[in-house]
């Protein structure tokens, strides 16, 4: 599952608009929706997003053995 699909189930989930979103993290709606439209998040965007929303962003690969990077 994509990060922009992550992002619109977590508005959902809270019950917020992405221009709501876009306004927490200091963006316009319009910049927001372009960036939702690309898919290109740096992980200080991500960071910025789960922080306006109160989530933890958690981010790492897991191995079939368990070994997580």
């Amino acid at each position: 599952m994509s990060i922009t699909k992550k992002i619109k189930m977590a508005c959902a989930y809270l019950g917020i608009s992405e221009a709501e979103l876009a306004r927490r993290i200091d963006t316009s709606p319009q910049a927001f929706s372009q960036r939702m439209k690309t898919g290109k998040w740096s992980d200080d965007d991500l960071e910025k997003i789960a922080t306006a929303l109160g989530l933890e962003l958690v981010l790492e690969f897991r191995f079939p053995d368990g070994t997580k990077i």
